[in-house]
């Protein structure tokens, strides 16, 4: 049988966008390469995305649905039938909903990867549970939300329009991509003539290349943004014309920033006063500047203030909704996610679910994994007994591991849909193969703000027993909420999505992307979707969000001291996708072990040498990984690893899920009250070489 060649896009090594060329003989992918008409990438392609054929075949699969057959987390299971794994999640969701109602009921998602996630959420909202547990907390929401209050939409960076400087604040674009920002399309407006502009404290590879680096401490985004704001409004450097038509509370913001000077941000960031003022400079001469924002500026309570403060200064300077600035992206034709998740049948969804116990914004419609723990463990406001969970993995990506497993082991019932058996699916009742990238039908950045859709066609069979998560939840649909409500397969599902805009899923897998119409500056006609139709500098709704009417800076409860001298920080790997993928052999000989960057002055110091193992410290416990020097980190900080585990030492292994483990050393008793937000940045912690013979641990 000839080779035939298939068009993709990338989509559960990220949030995905790169356009793939992928080669296929007898079933068999022989070959993956970027597109160089990918509409994101350009030709690009990372090595993660080379690495999907190992996926598809790796050993390490789940090939058939089990059901647990000794005590929880015995690692004992039987192997059984889809009918009978499905009827047993049924039963068991079913069983708590008829006894303490469906709000006891969680459903929980990692990461969204393509249309999965709305799925889960139509599954929640058609089983009558007001309660998606998600990882928004600290990913996508906390932008995405407080755009939304201060100029009621999301501000995208516009990576296609022509900009004078590009601003990558928190986001590595070579190591990840940040919701449809690809390295090839930052580069592309450099080659263009765009300055860049690198805020992060570690030298990132465009940091190099940069013409302003700011070196900041983990944790410090927000006092750095209100000196830019000192710096603009005192030099009287903002767009005059825009501030007095379209923003309200700018006098008020002016008196507030006016004690907040570059001296003042040097002593919390780190950053030298005199670049602070001239970056701030080059960000307000700009016509116009594009911030890439990333998951950096999100990671910490004082998230809505850090964002306020930078959706602030692309409205003062002129860079809101223009071409090459930070922009409104319309949608294409589909249908409306609200329509297509079923949310009218839990019209009561925000006095129900349990962020209205805590006082959350009431756009963030995702619950925090904080928020569903304390419903398990303490049964506040509420308990939650039982919760189905697809492409996630708590026990690594929750703040606070150890807490994350003794609410696992509470839960009266739980079932995981995943494509290895994972730290947290070796906990579970059932365990359900999913089928992988490549090996059904989907529709990528549906729902996400970005403007577009990119098809992802099935290209090989997944093995026998696996299937799509999507097929997976409209067979639990059916048997939980009825079939009226509900497809006859999960294709329907793309039809429906895609009719409003007049393509079949075959037509718009040919096609390959769909992007909303191109406007800009629909507030000269519309004004801003806010309650004073501008953008607000001062926020109409802040006695309802628990703020103050003007973003401020707290000092954080938990500073470096002597015992804890370090700032702790992470960054993602341009080799995994968080916690997934050690098990894919090409990956793990590019990042074989997990490391903790340190500065070489900080090394000597402390005695730590190159490659030796090293115990990182904080308040909340202990971990290994093992040392890199390196000059790219401040003196003051140490950036770990996270989402580490060890598939070779067996999912429920101490040594395999907390050895490494950064979120053994989080806490979530910390959090923003807008968003639930933990702190994940900027943390207090010490550095302590480890000696051959000891490698014990520290928990509390």
């Amino acid at each position: 049988m000839p080779a035939r060649t298939v068009f993709t896009h990338c989509g559960r090594m990220d949030h995905g966008g790169c356009r793939l060329k992928v080669s296929v003989k007898d079933g068999r992918i022989t070959s993956i390469t970027g597109d160089r008409q990918g509409y994101l990438n350009a030709g690009y392609s990372c090595a993660k995305g080379r690495a999907l054929a190992e996926v598809h075949e790796s050993p390490h699969r789940l090939k058939t649905p089990l059901i647990r057959a000794g005590d929880r987390g015995a690692d004992q299971w039987r192997q059984t039938s889809w009918k009978e794994a499905l009827d047993a999640v049924a039963d068991g969701l079913d069983r708590v909903r008829q006894r303490d109602g469906a709000k006891s009921v969680a459903f929980c998602q990692g990461m969204p990867k393509g249309l999965e996630h709305f799925a889960l959420i139509r599954l929640a909202n058609t089983f009558g549970s007001p309660n998606l547990v998600a990882v928004q907390d600290v990913c996508h929401a906390p932008r995405e939300l407080t755009g939304r209050h201060m100029c009621g939409f999301y501000p995208v960076a516009d990576m296609h329009g022509k900009s004078e400087l590009v601003v990558l604040w928190g986001s590595n674009t070579r190591a990840t991509n940040e919701e449809g920002i690809i390295s090839s399309l930052v580069l592309e407006k450099i080659k263009n003539g765009a300055a860049l502009m690198v805020i992060d404290p570690r030298k990132t590879g465009l940091a190099g290349r940069a013409q302003y680096h700011l070196h900041l401490r983990p944790g410090t985004d927000c006092a750095l943004a209100l000196a830019f704001l000192h710096v603009i409004i005192n030099e009287k450097l903002y767009d005059k014309n825009f501030v007095r038509e379209w923003t309200i509370g700018f006098e008020e913001m002016a008196d507030h920033v006016e004690s907040f000077d570059p001296g003042w941000a040097a002593g919390i960031t780190g950053v030298d006063a005199d670049l602070i003022t001239r970056a701030a400079r080059a960000y307000a001469g700009a016509d116009p500047a594009c911030t890439a924002w990333g998951n950096a500026v999100e990671q910490t309570p004082e998230a809505f203030d850090t964002i306020r403060c930078l959706v602030s200064l692309m409205a003062i300077c002129g860079n809101l909704d223009v071409p090459g600035g930070n922009i409104r992206a319309a949608e294409p034709r589909l249908m409306p996610p609200g329509k297509f998740v079923r949310a009218d049948l839990v019209p009561e969804k925000r006095t129900q679910y349990l962020n209205a116990y805590y006082g959350t914004s009431e756009k963030l419609m995702t619950v925090p994994p904080a928020f569903f723990r304390k419903a398990v463990i303490d049964e506040t406001p509420y308990p939650v007994r039982a919760a189905y969970m697809q492409c996630t993995n708590p026990m690594l990506s929750y703040a606070d591991s150890q807490t994350t497993r003794k609410a696992l082991l509470k839960l009266e019932f739980f079932a995981v849909s995943d494509v290895v058996m994972t730290p947290t699916a070796a906990l579970a009742d059932v365990v359900l193969p999913a089928a992988s990238q490549f090996e059904f039908d989907d529709i990528g950045h549906y729902g996400l703000g970005h403007g577009i859709i990119l098809a992802r066609p099935m290209i090989v069979d997944p093995p026998e027993q696996c299937r799509p998560d999507l097929a997976i939840i409209n067979d639990l649909g059916r048997r939980l909420a009825g079939p009226e409500l509900w497809f006859d397969s999960y294709g329907q599902m793309l039809e429906a999505l895609l009719a409003p805009s007049g393509l079949a899923w075959h037509s718009f897998a040919q096609k390959g992307f769909l992007k909303g119409e191109k406007t800009r500056r629909q507030y000269e006609s519309k004004g801003f979707s806010t309650p004073s139709g501008k953008v607000e500098l001062t926020l109409t709704d802040a006695e309802s969000l628990c703020a103050s009417a003007l973003p401020q800076y707290g000092e954080p409860p938990g500073k470096p001291d002597q015992d804890f001298p370090l700032l702790l920080t992470s960054a993602k790997s341009p080799n995994y996708l968080h916690s997934s993928y050690r098990w894919i052999k090409s990956l793990r000989r590019r990042e074989p072990d997990p490391t903790v960057q340190v500065h070489p002055e900080t090394a000597q110091t402390l005695g730590i040498k190159q490659g030796r193992e090293v115990r990182i410290e904080t308040k909340h416990g202990a971990i290994i990984q093992r040392a890199e020097i390196t000059s790219k980190i401040r003196p003051d900080v140490a950036c770990a690893s996270h989402g580490w585990w060890f598939p070779e030492k067996g999912a429920l292994s101490e040594e395999s899920w907390l050895r490494s483990n950064l979120n053994a050393v989080t806490s979530s008793e910390e959090r923003g009250k807008q968003f639930g937000t933990p702190r994940l940045r900027g943390i207090p912690c010490r550095l302590v070489p480890v000696k051959n013979t000891e490698a014990k641990l520290m928990s509390s």
